[in-house]
């Protein structure tokens, strides 16, 4: 179900480390990073939220008024800011692992994780809500398959990587603490 890429270089001991979730969206990020915090008993914040809370908009609404590239760079901030704040498990946005500085950040100070998930699986998920905005009145399958040849050697350079089925989140939170032990983040 899993395994190992590279590792980080930043001197902190891994199990000082935020580990963030990178994928794209329907992968699971927030529900299965809910329940690896809580598992690991370390805060979780979903980049989005925290976004949407700094800037007093929606996602939706920050990529209507002001663009994709500044969504990008408020995310950023907050990312840096979370990560920095010290050990939780992250959810980050889909497109955060392809912003170069982003992955840089993630990179150092984090362990990052990729749950890799098969698009169609993924299709079916992002289709029970329409509050993505890359999705609005496209086919989601169709997207998802353009999102992934451009996203996935970037999701490639995670620390760990992990293929979830359709099966129960709590699947996917087993492999991830299985993997995390073997990269020396000691559970708590």
């Amino acid at each position: 179900m899993t395994h190992q890429t590279g590792g980080s270089s930043a001197d902190k001991p891994r199990r000082e480390k935020t580990i963030a979730l990178v994928g794209l969206m329907g992968a699971g990020k927030t529900t299965v990073g809910r329940r690896l915090a809580k598992r690991l008993r370390i805060p979780f914040y979903d980049a989005d939220e925290e976004i949407e809370k700094a800037a007093g908009r929606t996602v939706s609404e920050i990529f209507d008024e002001f663009g994709e590239a500044h969504f990008r760079d408020g995310e950023r901030k907050v990312i840096a800011r979370l990560v920095d704040d010290g050990p939780c498990v992250l959810a980050t946005g889909g497109g955060a692992f392809m912003n170069d500085q982003t992955r840089g950040l993630i990179k150092d100070r984090a362990v990052s994780v990729w749950l890799r998930v098969d698009l169609d699986i993924l299709a079916e998920r992002v289709s029970r809500r329409n509050t993505r905005p890359l999705l609005r009145g496209k086919n989601p399958r169709d997207v998802l398959e353009k999102l992934a040849e451009t996203r996935d050697p970037a999701y490639g350079q995670a620390d760990i990587v992990v293929d979830c089925g359709p099966g129960p989140h709590d699947t996917a939170v087993r492999a991830i603490l299985q993997s995390l032990e073997q990269h020396g983040y000691a559970r708590t």
